[in-house]
């Protein structure tokens, strides 16, 4: 079986990776509600339309696609992924505490804050799943990939956690969803 080359960290997207941490760090010092918003909203809707997209389109499609078609889609999604997922997972998170502290809503005294903490308990979940578990299964199927000699096994392994996992994080994705739309209409 043939397998294209590719990079594990694509380097061509580094510095888009580079300019959205700066634009983050830009909007956490300049401590205006505006940028820091919509770099939580941005980031945290790009990170929850992946996860479900992943999680309910893709990964099905992929468990029924031949061996080198899963080995074609893997080695031009995945190192994309090494770039996107953190990102979005780091940005929605800075941003979203930044924002959280500047309206005050993480005080005990906002009217919703119980909200405010179930929302924290599940993204920090979900957080912890995408930065503990998905990123390094999809570095691992990489790095196995670029072997000489990839064992399919551990590929269809890594491959099967990475899937079930995004599904995993698309359900606490929803949860999110609902935590946010009933906090922004009270």
């Amino acid at each position: 079986m043939e397998r294209p080359d590719f990079q594990i960290v694509p380097r061509a997207g580094l510095p888009v990776v580079a300019l959205v941490l700066v634009l983050l760090i830009v909007a956490i010092a300049v401590d205006d509600t505006w940028p820091l918003m919509f770099l939580h909203v941005v980031a945290g809707a790009s990170w929850t339309i992946i996860d479900l997209f992943l999680g309910f389109v893709i990964g099905p499609i992929l468990g029924k696609l031949s061996i080198p078609a899963r080995v074609e889609v893997a080695t031009r999604l995945m190192p994309k992924m090494v770039l996107i997922m953190p990102t979005a997972v780091a940005v929605t998170l800075a941003a979203g505490w930044q924002l959280a502290t500047k309206l005050e809503s993480n005080l005990t005294s906002y009217q919703f804050h119980g909200w405010v903490v179930a929302s924290f308990i599940v993204v920090g979940a979900m957080a912890v799943i995408a930065l503990g578990l998905l990123e390094p299964a999809n570095i691992a199927v990489l790095t196995e990939m670029k072997k000489p000699r990839p064992n399919p096994e551990v590929i269809e392994r890594l491959m099967k956690r990475f899937i079930y996992t995004a599904g995993a994080t698309g359900l606490m994705q929803v949860a999110t969803l609902v935590i946010m739309t009933r906090m922004a209409t009270g």
